[in-house]
């Protein structure tokens, strides 16, 4: 069993900076590849990132490549979501989720969700 939370949203200019953490309690994510997620109000959930905390590889959505910046602490059994250069696009509420599989880009592929976090861009 592994609990998920999320920290760090909030409301940010345009252009600006956030960085998101996911806190993991319960087993070590050492086995598990780790993701971000997004939704928007009436939109489908999408995928952000992911990592490999096996492999140390990553991948993004074609949306934030250059943008977002997904990195681990595995002695914290934390991830993280840098998010620079931020679009009012971007806002949504942001998942942190855990997947037996390397690289996983489906949401059904990840088996443990955090609540989620609020990440607001204004124009």
């Amino acid at each position: 069993q592994v609990q998920l939370v999320e920290s760090g949203g909030g409301l940010v200019q345009a252009g600006g900076s956030l960085r998101l953490s996911c806190a993991a309690s319960g087993r070590t994510l050492s086995n598990y590849g780790m993701g971000w997620f997004r939704q928007a109000p009436g939109k489908e959930r999408e995928f952000v990132t992911a990592i490999s905390w096996s492999g140390g590889t990553t991948n993004y959505a074609d949306s934030v490549k250059g943008r977002f910046a997904i990195s681990r602490n595995n002695a914290k059994n934390t991830v993280y979501l840098q998010m620079n250069s931020l679009k009012p696009e971007d806002t949504a509420d942001y998942y942190c989720a855990a997947a037996l599989l390397a690289i996983a880009t489906k949401d059904h592929e990840y088996v443990y969700w955090g609540p989620g976090t609020q990440v607001t861009v204004s124009s």
